[in-house]
């Protein structure tokens, strides 16, 4: 991982996502069913983490970026659950098969190499009645943006570590084996239509 990968694009990506009173909101609406001992793949810089309710006992936080920590360890430390950090890849998971109960994903998917892979771990890592909870933007549902949204992916994913604007979101989740409890899609506030197709719901492994 070279020097922006792991000093810059830490900054850049958290400076970009402060400060976004609607999409706060959404993390808060993503984890409101989280319980348990709780898996946040992706942790970034710790976002999500005064969004957790009471419910969940424990959350894990594991990034595969070491750049990472130093600023998700402010958020951990104020948080109001227990939060441990941990480095490695959401695609090859370091934990038992049925450590969860809940398994989340927020704004992940998207720059994860191996997807299809993550998923299978998300699914692997679950409790039997487990759930996986998931706030990502991908594939939009209109032909004119999903032609911009292909148009400018070099450029995108190269400035922010890999970022995929193209993936099919509810389409990969159901192919990994999952069905949606619910879900909604909308284009994100304030963001351009090309970076805010949403998707926000809750899944369980079939």
């Amino acid at each position: 991982m070279g020097f922006y990968h792991r000093h810059i694009l830490p900054t850049l990506l958290d400076k970009i996502m402060t400060g976004n009173a609607g999409l706060d909101l959404l993390r808060k609406e993503a984890l409101a069913t989280a319980r348990g001992r709780v898996l946040e793949i992706g942790f970034g810089t710790g976002l999500n983490a005064a969004h957790y309710p009471h419910g969940a006992e424990r959350v894990v936080g594991l990034d595969s970026n070491p750049g990472v920590e130093r600023l998700a360890r402010k958020r951990i430390d104020a948080a109001s659950v227990p939060i441990e950090f941990h480095l490695g890849s959401g695609d090859r998971a370091p934990f038992a098969d049925h450590s969860f109960e809940t398994v989340v994903t927020t704004l992940a998917l998207c720059s994860i190499s191996d997807v299809d892979g993550a998923l299978a771990e998300v699914r692997r890592l679950l409790a039997p009645g487990g759930r996986y909870l998931l706030l990502e933007h991908g594939l939009a549902d209109d032909v004119h943006v999903q032609a911009w949204q292909r148009r400018l992916q070099p450029l995108y994913g190269a400035v922010l570590g890999g970022c995929r604007l193209d993936r099919p979101m509810p389409e990969l989740v159901t192919r990994a084996g999952f069905r949606f409890e619910h879900r909604k899609h909308f284009y994100l506030a304030d963001a351009p239509r090309f970076a805010g197709f949403m998707t926000l719901g809750s899944a369980t492994p079939i």
